[in-house]
């Protein structure tokens, strides 16, 4: 019997844990960001609160690439294919998800938000029949499309919610289940390093929401200190700080632990909506949640219901 002093012991379990704030500070801010695209939309449009949202967050990139002395490439082959990525995670959706949160609630966006794992494995069967399916994951499809409806109310239509903005949040969810599968074919093969993808990305989505910030970015109304500080947040630490702590916490605890972030993200959706902004919370959109949780559990083979004999 060998015995391990606890200093040692300690400095093992500190290691193994060194992931864990950044798990939980990337938690906490991608589900506060419904609340900050909900002030921000006190002073800017739609497209304005996704342009600055892209642009602090590849300012922010810029920084960590010169203090790491990385460059950005210079095969515009490179550029080409970042740009479809920086329409699909960032442009797109965060135009999507601004201009839909004018007419939904900041809860109602997150649990949609919820649904990406879905969203990537309908994508994946429609699209890219390369990637193997297994019927356990069609089965959390099937779970996840159930508790969708749930959070919708469908027996009462859709209540309150504009359809419009409602079709909206599940484009851009789409949007998102598209860039997944995509990325794995043509960006990760590249071997570039992950603060390089991650800047270029932005400095493209930058770029590619800049006519649209000229022409309608800002309202007329006062500016306030509490809105810009949420765009603030939102853009440095929601579009820039967060791809970090995303590549750290794959690094230290593996993709499977960084996946499971999307679990916390709508719970923290909930409760911002209801704290800060006083939103309503029917009966349903928590239990729907739930259930699409339980489904892109499932599809990510974290809760297996279905095992081959």
């Amino acid at each position: 019997i060998s015995f391990i002093p606890l200093s040692t012991q300690y400095t093992r379990m500190m290691k193994k844990a060194g992931w864990i704030p950044a798990y939980l500070a990337l938690g906490f801010v991608w589900g506060c960001s419904f609340l900050f695209i909900e002030k921000g939309l006190t002073f800017l449009t739609p497209s304005g609160v996704a342009f600055v949202r892209c642009a602090l967050g590849a300012l922010t990139l810029v920084i960590l690439l010169k203090l790491k002395r990385l460059h950005l490439p210079k095969d515009l082959r490179i550029w080409f294919k970042l740009w479809i990525v920086s329409l699909l995670l960032n442009s797109i959706p965060g135009v999507l998800f601004a201009t839909a949160q004018q007419d939904v609630t900041s809860i109602l966006a997150g649990l949609i938000n919820a649904t990406t794992p879905l969203m990537t494995l309908l994508v994946m069967l429609a699209a890219f029949k390369e990637e193997k399916v297994s019927f356990n994951q069609k089965f959390g499809l099937i779970v996840g499309a159930t508790g969708i409806l749930t959070v919708f109310g469908v027996w009462n239509g859709l209540g309150n919610n504009s359809t419009t903005a409602v079709l909206m949040l599940l484009l851009a969810v789409l949007c998102y289940g598209i860039s997944y599968p995509y990325t794995k074919r043509t960006i990760i093969p590249l071997q570039l390093p992950s603060e390089v993808l991650a800047t270029t990305q932005l400095i493209l989505a930058t770029l590619t929401l800049l006519p649209l910030y000229i022409l309608n970015g800002s309202r007329d109304d006062e500016i306030r200190l509490v809105p810009v500080l949420a765009m603030l947040v939102l853009g440095v630490f929601g579009s820039g700080f967060a791809y970090i702590w995303n590549f750290k916490i794959i690094k230290e605890a593996g993709s499977t632990i960084a996946s499971t972030v999307t679990y916390i993200t709508p719970i923290i959706a909930i409760f911002a909506g209801l704290i800060f902004l006083s939103e309503p919370l029917t009966w349903n959109e928590p239990i729907g949640g739930i259930v699409v949780l339980i489904g892109a559990a499932i599809v990510q083979n974290k809760l297996v219901i279905f095992r081959r004999k």
